[in-house]
């Protein structure tokens, strides 16, 4: 990993265009191999489509606490998770006590019913808020086709022509989170973050920011760079799984959020991940294989365990 001043971007116009991507897998390969993130311009994402869940985000947020309340988050991670209610005590980065000072939505994939054999199968909880769920469905719809185009790309990047790998993201765990940060108070402790340092777990998280920023990257020398918001980019990082699918070729980075702005700070990650059921070793073609294999829902299960009170204060279910 080499040491970096600022975040690259990737034009992503080939990639729609049908033109050659040649030299996009090239400068996806040296983006996410010495950083770990990039913006990305020219996606295809439609602006309006945008504007509608960050409104939808702002009017989810506003509603009273005891509303929200009604859907919070379920074993199956779907619903409201409110503020001090989730802690990265798995974090290597830092010593963290505190909880996160972030609260959000929680939308995942939509099935109809709870299959017992399938690691946080079932419906979303949707609140009674006119217009919601259409705007993160059409969201997520959307992000969830750019995200398969950006992976057949990171599988150029490294050079693996199997595609026998996508076959598993065709049923994704997918993510949507609709994020509130309230802007933290002028003599805050040093371990009190909107988002404490931290690396995604799963594939890729494609992140919608406001104009307020916050959002920081820690180099290789342990410095923070800024990730400023760019208009209608995205900036896209690299999750721990698929690092471990390029045989460490892709790096999952630390990263963090203060919102030390005195303004209240919207974000939406939108996190795709293959299906639980896949075992996330490193493809063919990339090495000697520098990880184990490991099955991606027995993993989810350990990290959501860990961090979020709603998966340790009640029984286990099916």
């Amino acid at each position: 990993m080499s040491e970096f001043t600022e975040i690259p971007v990737l034009d992503l116009a080939p990639l729609l265009t049908g033109d050659s991507t040649a030299a996009l897998a090239l400068a996806f390969a040296k983006a996410y191999g010495e950083t770990g993130f990039a913006y990305i311009i020219n996606h295809g994402i439609d602006p309006l489509l945008r504007a509608a869940v960050f409104d939808a985000s702002k009017r989810f947020h506003a509603l009273p606490e005891a509303e929200k309340q009604r859907i919070a988050v379920d074993r199956r991670h779907r619903g409201y998770i409110a503020i001090n209610t989730s802690t990265d005590v798995n974090s290597e980065l830092a010593d963290v006590t505190k909880p996160n000072q972030s609260s959000s939505f929680m939308m995942m994939r939509e099935d109809p019913v709870v299959d017992p054999d399938v690691y946080l199968s079932g419906p979303n909880q949707w609140p009674d808020l006119n217009g919601f769920r259409d705007a993160c469905e059409a969201y997520a719809g959307a992000m969830t086709e750019l995200a398969h185009k950006l992976m057949g790309l990171a599988l150029d990047a490294i050079g693996h022509e199997d595609r026998s790998i996508l076959e598993t993201f065709e049923t994704p765990t997918i993510w949507l989170r609709l994020l509130h940060y309230p802007p933290q108070p002028p003599q805050s402790p040093d371990d009190l973050y909107g988002s404490a340092p931290h690396k995604d777990f799963g594939c890729l998280t494609l992140l919608a920011q406001d104009d307020v920023g916050g959002l920081q990257v820690q180099t290789p020398a342990g410095l923070w760079v800024d990730a400023p918001p760019i208009e209608d980019a995205f900036i896209v990082n690299v999750g721990d799984m698929l690092h471990r699918l390029s045989n460490g070729k892709l790096l999952s980075t630390p990263h963090r959020v203060i919102n030390s702005t005195g303004r209240e700070r919207y974000s939406v990650p939108f996190f795709f991940d293959p299906h639980v059921s896949t075992t996330i070793a490193p493809l063919s073609g990339t090495g000697e294989a520098r990880f184990t294999p490991l099955n991606f829902g027995a993993f989810l299960k350990s990290e959501l365990e860990a961090s979020y009170q709603a998966h340790q204060d009640t029984p286990s279910v099916s």
